[in-house]
């Protein structure tokens, strides 16, 4: 469990269904890396058939885990690759989705403004957002 404070530094890391809904989220400090919180964020799910990621999720060691879970990596190559791994963009069009998600979150004032000092309120408030969310 988190006990840091929850203010401007922490993030929110989650994953959406494929209407754009939240269906797992985690918080992490903000100096964690978005790839070190995927393997934990992703076990908490049955495996997907396809996962859309940004750039940032771009490791072998991830693509590697989605391979073994049988699922389909939809991830653009970061530019310092050598040999850019190709991705299907008509496939990763809809990523769009999660930022949309995003944007519906911090439509909450107490998640834009992250009024909680501690980790578990921010936690809990952004729980209570997804599930707003989710029947709205």
């Amino acid at each position: 469990m988190l006990t840091s404070r929850g203010g401007p530094t922490t993030k929110i890391h989650a994953l959406t269904d494929g209407c754009g809904r939240i269906a797992a989220f985690q918080l992490t400090p903000g100096n964690v890396a978005d790839i070190s919180a995927a393997p934990a964020l992703l076990a908490t799910m049955p495996a997907p058939r396809r996962l859309l990621g940004d750039r940032g999720y771009d490791a072998n060691s991830l693509r590697a885990a989605l391979a073994r879970a049988g699922t389909e990596a939809v991830i653009p190559s970061t530019r310092s690759r050598k040999r850019p791994i190709p991705h299907d963009v008509q496939a990763y069009r809809p990523r769009n989705m999660i930022e949309r998600a995003f944007c519906s979150l911090k439509d909450f004032r107490r998640i834009a403004t992250r009024y909680d000092k501690l980790a578990r309120n921010f936690l809990s408030a952004v729980a209570i957002a997804a599930f707003i969310l989710w029947w709205t």
